[in-house]
């Protein structure tokens, strides 16, 4: 899932017109299968050539606890106006236009979207899918949505795991430093320099009394719930972040533990300190966000600078391709 660090704190499968298609995901050991239906798919698939006709998707929208069908090119409207300022360069938000369009057909594909949660397609929560807020929809946004018009970023012909984030701190980070996945899930992502270092909270601080974080471990696993005594940074990443802490002599996976005590707060594991220290855990850093894929402040600058959607996605996505799956 793609994690909530935006702007506001933020092969080819079977597919088949009106019918349901078989997809298969695995988890853990087990392999399971459901059903999924995106309305307008051809038997071409979301792999093939051209998918021809847009998709409708069905959306539950979380607050307002109700469903709705809708195209899916106004659905991408909502995300983009909620993932990045509708009032930023048109090629910044075309280039988060093709990311939203693609993170949402990799995952009907990959885990169904939302039919086991909410018998949908996808939903509004970020936590759950992706951000969505039609009120910030403008004329900006839906000319990078129209400009961009089905396209998606793909790799050896699938769609990619489109992650983004608010800003990097200097440099992207890997799958494995920024999501503690093994970063064969995304080899099309690597650590670059970041055209946005300066952007939001490119520096920040944070503070915890130990007993929160103590709880925050729990969670984890392995720990009882009491005062950490001592953390320590043991592993670092190519691009810098903490890979793994030493808290009281027991490992933990770095992206765990902001997990844990709360991405708001740990803005990001590219820490230049951590230390404990008269009952309180102190830690200094860079960057907002896991620092995976393209850095939206990055996009900014890019775009800025005179570059189009194009060449920001393959500046922060190596050997992939834009292919146009309807028009």
């Amino acid at each position: 899932m793609k994690e909530r660090s935006g702007l506001r704190r933020g092969g080819g499968g079977m597919f088949c017109r009106n019918k349901a298609a078989l997809w298969f995901w695995i988890v853990g050991t087990v392999v399971v299968a459901t059903v999924v239906c995106v309305t307008g798919c051809t038997s071409r698939g979301l792999f093939g050539e051209r998918l021809g006709k847009e998709p409708v998707l069905t959306v539950y929208f979380d607050e307002e606890k109700r469903t709705e069908k809708m195209p899916f090119e106004k659905y991408i409207e909502g995300v983009v106006a909620a993932e990045m300022d509708p009032k930023w360069p048109r090629e910044a938000l075309a280039a988060q236009a093709i990311l939203a369009r693609t993170f949402t057909l990799e995952r009907l594909q990959r885990t169904g979207g939302v039919k086991k949660l909410h018998g949908t397609d996808v939903c509004t929560s970020h936590e759950h899918f992706q951000a969505y807020d039609a009120s910030r929809v403008n004329s900006l946004v839906r000319a990078a949505v129209r400009s961009t018009r089905g396209k998606i970023v793909t790799y050896k012909g699938r769609p990619i795991r489109a992650w983004f984030h608010s800003s990097s701190g200097g440099v992207t980070a890997t799958p494995a430093e920024g999501l503690g996945l093994p970063n064969s899930v995304a080899p099309y992502i690597r650590t670059v320099k970041d055209p946005g270092a300066a952007g939001k909270e490119s520096a920040w601080k944070a503070s915890f009394s130990a007993a929160e974080v103590g709880r925050a471990l729990k969670k984890i696993g392995g720990f009882d719930g009491g005062e950490p005594r001592s953390i320590e940074i043991v592993e670092r990443g190519p691009s810098g972040r903490a890979v793994t802490l030493d808290i009281d002599g027991k490992k933990v996976p770095a992206p765990a533990f902001r997990t844990a005590v709360g991405p708001d707060r740990m803005l990001s594991t590219l820490l230049d300190g951590i230390s404990v220290k008269d009952g309180k855990v102190i830690m200094s850093g860079r960057g907002w966000g896991h620092g995976v894929g393209m850095s939206q402040w990055g996009a900014l600058r890019m775009s800025k600078q005179g570059s189009t959607a194009e060449d920001i996605i393959n500046y922060y996505y190596k050997g992939v391709k834009i292919e146009r799956r309807w028009r």
